[in-house]
């Protein structure tokens, strides 16, 4: 729908503050989503925005309404994966496993199905079925050594899965490939095969000791180791709520 332009251009300073904050200042960029979505709540991306702000700050049954909210005005199935990881953090991954298995995830691009992959692993370990996420994870996408945005989450994710399988020496290869693919930092796989291999790292620029005179660098040392809702129909109501968040 279309708005007034100065109504318009208020909306869009609120949601661009929500876009820059999310990240560094989640409660923040909170805040800017409920002023857009009080100015603009039948608007598509203000439910959105207002769903990734509230899902940033755990706020997940808030979350899963706003997305829900947004689908139903677009159509879209992108928000898919993220609606089945609502249903994690509400503590129903029965139902997030329920979206894996629904025709929706046939429509979502690579991105998306690689997406909806990594939140039905996560779903299966929430249950305690860690081989089952393993074998969850493996796919022709983790298989290839082709590199995607997405490629260093889910080598990472597998890792992961492998270590608390207790299978150490692949865990390892397999961080060390999110490490490979992982040019931007988004994961800390570096972090995990220094534990893995008993590395500590010690802050050279400690404190003064007590005489005054700098303390001499310490040297990096081995440590002794050992070792992201209800049903469609249930939230048919919110569809004439659009005065506010729907309340999932």
């Amino acid at each position: 729908m279309s708005l007034p332009k100065t109504l318009a251009e208020d909306v869009a300073r609120n949601l661009v503050m929500v876009a820059r904050l999310l990240d560094e200042d989640p409660e923040q960029a909170y805040a800017y989503s409920r002023i857009a979505l009080r100015l603009a709540s039948r608007v598509a991306a203000v439910r959105e925005a207002a769903g990734f702000a509230a899902y940033a700050t755990q706020k997940y049954a808030e979350a899963l309404a706003e997305f829900r909210a947004s689908r139903r005005m677009t159509g879209s199935v992108e928000l898919w994966p993220v609606m089945a990881d609502c249903e994690r953090g509400l503590g129903r991954p029965e139902r997030a496993m329920a979206m894996a298995g629904e025709p929706e995830v046939q429509k979502l691009d690579k991105a998306g199905q690689v997406e909806m992959r990594l939140v039905a692993a996560g779903a299966r370990r929430d249950m305690g079925q860690i081989d089952a996420a393993i074998v969850t994870l493996q796919s022709s996408e983790l298989a290839s050594s082709a590199v995607h945005p997405w490629t260093p989450r889910l080598r990472y994710a597998y890792a992961d899965a492998l270590l608390a399988a207790g299978r150490e020496d692949e865990a390892r290869e397999w961080f060390g490939k999110a490490l490979e693919a992982d040019k931007d930092g988004s994961t800390d796989a570096s972090d995990r095969l220094a534990e893995l291999d008993g590395v500590e790292f010690v802050d050279a620029l400690g404190d003064d000791d007590e005489d005054g005179a700098p303390a001499a660098p310490a040297p990096a040392a081995p440590a002794v180791s050992d070792d992201l809702g209800e049903d469609e129909e249930d939230d048919e109501g919110d569809e004439d709520d659009e005065d506010g968040p729907v309340k999932a």
